[in-house]
């Protein structure tokens, strides 16, 4: 089976490095085509030897990049087409159907009630998603609740599929040494308590909330990985509470090496902090979150999907912490009454296994490949550019 990702970006993200993650567990021929931003994980990808290519696609609204795409996934005779992020499910479903390929499946990575990958999500957003759906032969949910999301859109219940993200659990294998030279590249004391937290920087993370925690909590640290539109605000609101010196702006942190990031990975961050604060109160699935319990981290978080659809017991040292600062800053005072601990990974860190993932995923691959009809090569149906 021949297999063409389409994405919109491959920058550092959740959705870019599940990518990565994926493709050399998928026993088919994939390659890559990326609209916008071939960033870190296109390296990545093609130090393992996956093809990508960058569409050159100029904005939301280059409608010229329909045809160079169709005419890239015919020339490719794919099987399948899958979509990952709102811009490439979109285009991509378009253009597959212009190609006349049999099936098209996409992965909703990104899917809020309030925010789709980091942006407010508006009436049109919603409509434009929907018209492009029907495109397609199977949209995929990486947990139950953004598949839920998805039937309140109206969307098929028989056309949706749960495929949750996955880690490589031994990557985040807590490592003492690790965290000294993480510690010492990056300036923090040995026996500084430190906060750790990673995520894009938008609003919908909520990391500001962090951020005053932390500066009301003397002498405590905070190692936010990311970046984003609002590192620069972030950063001003750290020195404006008197806690500059103690916030590090790590920027972005892949999560696997690519052989030009000299920075730290995010295994090494989470190897460096002593508690995991995931603030925001939205999530699709809350990669993070799962990410910092393989390492052995306690973890405070507003919002996880991963979590809220696993037994309670199956995640001993998460604590969901709603609310503001003040909430975040009387959970952090009771992990520093705590002490620096280390933890077992719980076992829904084995639940969430790429293995697993990867497994499930050709699964779909299979379902929709056989029961796709043969599709005509059609003229572009009118479509508003993407809002």
């Amino acid at each position: 089976m021949r297999v063409l990702h389409i994405i919109t970006g491959l920058g550092v993200g959740g959705a870019e490095q599940q990518l990565r993650l994926l493709l050399p567990r998928l026993p088919v021929d994939c390659d890559v085509v990326t609209l916008t931003n071939p960033g870190p994980v296109a390296d990545g990808l093609r130090a393992d030897g996956v093809s990508v290519t960058h569409l050159g696609m100029g904005g939301n609204r280059d409608l010229a990049a329909l045809p160079r795409l169709a005419r890239l996934i015919r020339r490719g005779r794919y099987d399948l087409v899958h979509t990952h992020l709102y811009r490439a499910c979109v285009y991509g479903r378009i253009a597959a159907r212009l190609a006349g390929v049999r099936a098209t499946v996409a992965t909703e990575h990104s899917l809020g009630e309030r925010y789709i990958e980091g942006r407010p999500l508006t009436r049109s957003a919603r409509e434009l998603y929907l018209r492009t759906e029907r495109l397609g032969s199977a949209t995929v949910a990486v947990s139950a609740t953004v598949a839920d999301r998805l039937r309140g859109w109206g969307v098929p219940a028989r056309r949706i599929h749960v495929v949750p993200n996955g880690i490589d659990g031994a990557r985040f294998r807590h490592d003492p040494q690790a965290r000294a030279a993480t510690r010492a590249l990056l300036g923090v004391p040995s026996g500084a308590f430190v906060v750790g937290g990673v995520g894009r920087l938008v609003p919908g993370k909520r990391f500001d909330l962090l951020v005053r925690a932390v500066a009301a909590l003397p002498g405590v640290r905070l190692l936010l990985a990311g970046d984003g539109p609002e590192r620069e605000a972030l950063r001003a609101l750290a020195g404006r509470l008197g806690a500059g010196d103690r916030v590090h702006f790590l920027g972005e942190c892949d999560a696997l090496p690519d052989g030009r990031h000299t920075g730290p990975t995010v295994p090494a961050v989470l190897d460096a902090v002593d508690v995991f604060v995931s603030p925001s109160d939205e999530e699709s699935f809350g990669l993070a979150v799962v990410e910092a319990l393989a390492a052995g981290l306690p973890v405070l978080y507003a919002a996880c999907p991963a979590l809220d659809d696993r037994p309670a017991d199956a995640v001993p040292g998460a604590v969901r912490v709603p609310g503001g600062a003040q909430e975040i800053v009387a959970a952090l005072s009771h992990q520093l009454d705590l002490g620096v601990r280390r933890l077992a990974p719980p076992a829904v860190v084995g639940h969430y296994d790429i293995a697993r993932s990867a497994d499930r995923l050709l699964g779909v691959y299979a379902r929709v490949v056989e029961a796709a009809p043969v599709i005509p090569r059609v003229r572009p149906p009118f479509v508003t550019p993407v809002p």
